[in-house]
């Protein structure tokens, strides 16, 4: 099981924080990403799909709170995800997608992501990939630097992740219960 800590916040503005991730990180990369979560008992499940038509399955249970948190997960790449979706979607129901362009940039040991949502607009994510026997509070510290170079506002970080926020804009449909 993997483990990193995390931070997501709403983004003032990509382009400056692009800018400033872009002076700090070792190699950047732009995808495509389709993520459709799962109605699971615990924690989350998504199916990740690539726009090359690759994927990769993600279980995975985060802290709560705004500021730096750890999460657990676990990751399997996908040959077929397209087919998984469809049995996954039967078998558990569909949750909700989301869909963005990430910039990805790579800073030692910490991911960078620069991610304009579909309907909910731009954000950065930081992900501290933790080493297995590296304490939290060592990527705490690695996350709360960066979240300084970067620019990020205390009053930027946000709890929920894209999926709550992408379900709670949902407009209620004929039928719903209120």
């Amino acid at each position: 099981m993997g483990r990193n800590i995390e931070i997501k916040a709403r983004s003032t503005d990509l382009q400056t924080q692009f800018g400033l991730a872009t002076s700090l990180a070792d190699t950047s990369a732009e995808l495509v990403q389709e993520d459709t979560f799962f109605n699971v008992p615990a924690g989350r499940l998504k199916l990740r799909i690539f726009e090359d038509g690759s994927g990769e399955l993600i279980q995975y249970e985060r802290e709560p709170g705004t500021g730096p948190r750890e999460c657990r997960y676990i990751l399997a790449p996908i040959s077929d995800p397209h087919s998984l979706k469809i049995v996954l979607s039967e078998a558990l129901g569909v949750r909700a997608v989301v869909r963005k362009k990430r910039r990805v940039l790579l800073c030692g040991q910490t991911r960078i992501h620069l991610d304009e949502v579909e309907g909910l607009g731009g954000f950065i994510e930081l992900e501290v990939v933790l080493e297995p026997s590296q304490p939290v509070e060592s990527g705490v510290a690695v996350a709360e630097d960066l979240i300084r170079k970067l620019g990020i506002a205390k009053e930027d970080l946000i709890e929920e992740a894209y999926v709550d926020l992408v379900i709670a804009t949902r407009q209620p449909r004929s039928g719903d219960r209120m």
